[in-house]
């Protein structure tokens, strides 16, 4: 397939992207947001956090040490 043609699909289909709306459920979605901020999700454990120290520490070390 040539290049014009290839562009002119891209541009259709970009097209018919651009103008689609599909009915939107706003019940839904608000069922769905609201949910979502209840089961937040607990902080993440850094897995590496013992291998690197925080900034602090190593500043507080430094001072200490001199």
């Amino acid at each position: 397939m040539g290049r014009g043609r290839q562009k002119a699909k891209n541009t259709k289909v970009a097209r018919e992207l651009k103008y689609f709306s599909p009915d939107t459920d706003l019940n839904a979605l608000e069922a769905e947001l609201s949910s979502a901020k209840q089961n937040e999700e607990p902080e993440l454990e850094d897995k590496w956090a013992d291998m690197f120290p925080e900034k602090e520490e190593d500043e507080g070390k430094a001072a200490g040490g001199q």
